[in-house]
């Protein structure tokens, strides 16, 4: 799967970088690789009021979305952290990503020693709330 998503992973990588967090000082970085071959990057971008934050994995889900891709667009999602372990993405980004992406989609969780975790998107959050739900 690391080889498959060889690019997805770099462009996790590369908006880690990117990442705004003068208060945690947790930078994550996020990419999504859309089935047209684009890929999205994001970035965790911190608020002094927390609530305002907002996490990579959103941040990226959101651009898409900005862009006029759609769920179906969508074929997997890279997470990258400073983490000894693969990073896990919060319940808030889990929510999201069970709404915006396919259920069947492919989710690549890193570690900052390269060790990955991939899930499909049912899998990292099963029995989700769904718009059946309201």
């Amino acid at each position: 799967m690391k080889e498959m998503y060889a690019d997805l992973i770099a462009a996790a990588k590369e908006a880690y970088q990117n990442a705004y967090v003068p208060y945690s000082k947790f930078p994550v970085g996020a990419a999504l690789k859309l089935k047209d071959g684009n890929i999205i990057n994001g970035a965790n971008v911190e608020n002094a009021s927390f609530g305002l934050t907002n996490c990579a994995e959103r941040s990226a889900l959101f651009t898409a979305f900005t862009k006029g891709y759609r769920r179906d667009d969508i074929e997997a999602i890279a997470v990258v952290a400073n983490t000894d372990r693969p990073i896990s993405p919060c319940g808030a980004c889990r929510q999201v990503i069970s709404e915006l992406m396919p259920q069947d989609a492919q989710v690549i969780l890193l570690s900052n020693k390269d060790e990955v975790k991939t899930y499909t998107v049912a899998e990292l959050l099963p029995y989700s709330f769904t718009s059946e739900d309201l």
